[in-house]
């Protein structure tokens, strides 16, 4: 008896699995055309099983509770087992009380190389450098995690912050570009570290103060309105101090569209020193923001 209830606690766990992300992954290949396409079917399904199936946090989660995600990969070109190209990696969260996904993370990563083999095994050690491919998108999966957690709670995202700068600090002994100082001053490396960094807290503060207010819209819209517009003067605040900052864009890549839709419908609010701001630390939106209507 003892050993059918260890079976069914063993098969209970089994079907249970820890897993965090639903990310769906696509490799687009068509500027390869003589590429063995094969391949590439092989290397999308494994890369989905991996991100999907792997325990990233050691919390089981049901299915409607897991994030969100993609993972978007275009091969600019390749040959034998070494490919170069771009990973595009997006977000979302549920809206609470909604049926809405608000996106949390847009982020496309144009430094992106990688050696592999169909059929290799993609296998994740946060503590050894196993291949470019699985550090790339371990450590997204990290950041994506991190993200995700600070929307609900101030510094929930930390412990994942130090796992990805974790596997960015290992994979630099690969020498693929993206991972280092010396690769430029957006990429993978001022990511994470800024990320990190008390010096950017203020933003992770925002990420917070602004999804809180979306959650509020279905009980007060105009309450949660003003919430959303505090959370983002916040940013002007810190663009006095470091402006053209990376992660301020790496914010309105994916708040951009978000923000126009909640200051141009419903309860008017005051949005004419927001705007001013808008233009200050997103310029290169500034058509977007002409759009709002107030």
């Amino acid at each position: 008896m003892n050993k059918i209830v260890t079976l069914l606690v063993f098969l209970f766990f089994g079907f249970t699995q820890a897993q965090q992300l639903n990310c769906t992954v696509t490799i687009n290949t068509e500027r390869l055309p003589n590429a063995n396409q094969q391949v590439f079917k092989t290397l999308q399904s494994s890369l989905s099983e991996f991100v999907n199936k792997t325990d990233w946090t050691g919390s089981v989660l049901k299915q409607n509770e897991r994030i969100n995600c993609s993972m978007y990969i275009t091969l600019s070109s390749g040959g034998s087992n070494q490919f170069t190209g771009t990973i595009q990696v997006q977000s979302s969260r549920l809206i609470f009380n909604s049926t809405y996904s608000s996106p949390v993370l847009n982020y496309n990563d144009k430094d992106f190389n990688f050696q592999y083999t169909e059929y290799e095994p993609l296998l994740f050690n946060p503590s050894t450098f196993e291949s470019n491919l699985v550090s790339v998108v371990s450590f997204y999966s990290y950041i994506i995690l991190a993200m995700d957690a600070d929307t609900f709670q101030m510094g929930a995202g930390n412990q994942y912050l130090e796992t990805a700068q974790n596997i960015a600090s290992v994979a630099q002994q690969g020498g693929s570009k993206g991972w280092s100082q010396s690769d430029g001053l957006q990429n993978r490396y001022y990511l994470i570290n800024d990320m990190a960094s008390p010096m950017y807290s203020d933003l992770r503060q925002v990420m917070y103060a602004y999804h809180t207010g979306l959650d509020g819209m279905s009980l007060d819209l105009k309450a949660s309105k003003e919430k959303i517009k505090n959370a983002i003067m916040i940013i002007g605040k810190l663009n006095s101090v470091k402006p053209n900052a990376f992660l301020t864009r790496v914010f309105f890549d994916a708040k951009s569209d978000e923000i126009v839709s909640i200051f141009s419908g419903g309860p008017s609010i005051p949005v004419g020193d927001l705007i001013d701001v808008l233009n200050k630390v997103s310029p290169l939106n500034s058509t977007k923001w002409s759009q709002i209507k107030f």
